[in-house]
């Protein structure tokens, strides 16, 4: 089962709602797809071997704290799940 949540990233002018998705991608362990509810924001976030998350994909112009910020609440979500 796929992990979903709802999420929110700092836009320009308001906050970007959207919904991050756990999904899988070729050579890493742990990946997920933010997409913004209307559409405007798409990237994909990858967890290195070293623990670091880098954004492989994803449309453009793009804030490079939106990784940080999906990370923080994909943490704040794997520490509320139960498994």
């Amino acid at each position: 089962m796929e992990q979903q949540f709802d999420a929110v990233l700092t836009g320009s002018d308001t906050p970007v709602e959207g919904i991050a998705t756990m999904i899988n991608y070729p050579g890493y362990n742990r990946a997920y797809e933010f997409n913004a509810i209307d559409g405007t924001i798409q990237m994909v976030i990858v967890q290195e071997p070293n623990g670091q998350w880098q954004r492989v994909a994803g449309s453009d112009p793009y804030f490079a704290g939106w990784v940080d910020e999906l990370v923080e609440q994909i943490n704040k979500v794997d520490s509320t799940t139960i498994i």
